[in-house]
């Protein structure tokens, strides 16, 4: 069977869809700049669960999602639009309200103006849609395909933590009732790395970025074909979340760090001739040199106990 991910590059091969393959389309929008515009679909039981988390989470987490997604083209958030779609059961509670009351105040947050959507009723489960659209300078959009080899791979925050938060969300754990809630909020309300992607994009600093949503393992490995590019790790750089060593085994530490997803921190990669330019930027916020780019075109070396370990993709996939 097919992965989506295999899926998605038939179909863009077949169609000729140029303007697919990066977390966003970039369409021109006037002499100065590009639009960006990217669309996410969450769907009940399997992007997050009712027992688990509250309604104003759930909106939260919808347009986070597609903020996280324009931040890894560079761009500068503008407007969102969200379609939801409910059994009748929930359209009978105070869901639907609440919902958007995540959504909203998270959008004041980054001054995204809600520009449209639908609501509509399903037979069983939630499903919502997400659109976000940003703005960059013209040609100026980061994607995927521009890493060079020899270039630096950064990446944001810490990694893992998102991953630790669904085990024990798996197991039990109750957001009300836990002392961890702060860990909970990076599974259940994931904040987007807008500022980072913005300064970035501004800069034009980063030759290659995309967010972290299926996993470091993964997403490298997209930027890596996309690039026509190899990239070496090296495992005692990865930031991983400081939690895991309350949890997890060794072993389990460094899975989490690299194929848990929905952490949507932001991995770039960089020229070395702006490494000193981008610390002076980024002064005030986490990023990580973790490795460098190859020339083993998509062969992602894991260095690791000073032995060179080939790293498989093992991030989320839906099929």
């Amino acid at each position: 069977m097919l992965s989506e991910f295999q899926f998605l590059e038939n179909l863009r091969r077949k169609y000729n869809l140029k303007k697919t393959g990066d977390d966003c389309a970039v369409l021109p929008k006037d002499s100065r700049h590009d639009l960006v515009i990217t669309t996410d679909l969450l769907v009940e039981d399997i992007d997050f669960r009712l027992d688990w988390s509250k309604p104003e989470f759930i909106g939260h987490k919808a347009l986070a999602v597609s903020l996280s997604d324009v931040a890894a083209m560079g761009a500068k958030p503008v407007w969102s639009m969200v379609s939801i779609g409910v059994p009748e059961r929930v359209w009978k509670t105070d869901f639907v309200e609440r919902f958007y009351e995540g959504y909203t105040k998270l959008a004041e947050k980054y001054n995204v103006e809600l520009v449209g959507g639908d609501v509509s009723r399903t037979p069983d489960k939630i499903v919502i849609d997400s659109i976000a659209a940003g703005e960059v300078r013209r040609g100026k959009a980061i994607l995927r395909s521009d890493a060079k080899v020899g270039d630096l791979i950064f990446v944001t925050g810490n990694l893992g933590g998102a991953a630790l938060a669904l085990k024990l969300l798996e197991n039990g754990e109750s957001f009300e009732l836990s002392k961890q809630k702060k860990l909970l909020l990076r599974q259940l309300a994931p904040n987007p790395q807008t500022e980072i992607g913005q300064i970035l994009g501004e800069k034009n600093l980063a030759t290659a970025m995309i967010d972290l949503s299926d996993g470091l393992s993964s997403d490298l490995a997209h930027i890596c074909r996309a690039s026509k590019v190899g990239a070496k790790l090296f495992t005692d750089k990865i930031p991983v979340e400081s939690k895991i060593f309350d949890f997890t085994f060794e072993t389990d530490q460094i899975s989490s760090a690299l194929n848990g997803g929905e952490d949507f921190e932001l991995l770039f990669t960089l020229s070395p001739k702006k490494k000193f330019q981008l610390e002076k930027e980024l002064q005030n916020h986490q990023i990580s040199p973790i490795g460098e780019v190859s020339a083993n075109v998509e062969i992602i070396e894991l260095i690791f106990d000073e032995k060179i370990h080939i790293l498989e993709p093992e991030g989320f996939r839906h099929f």
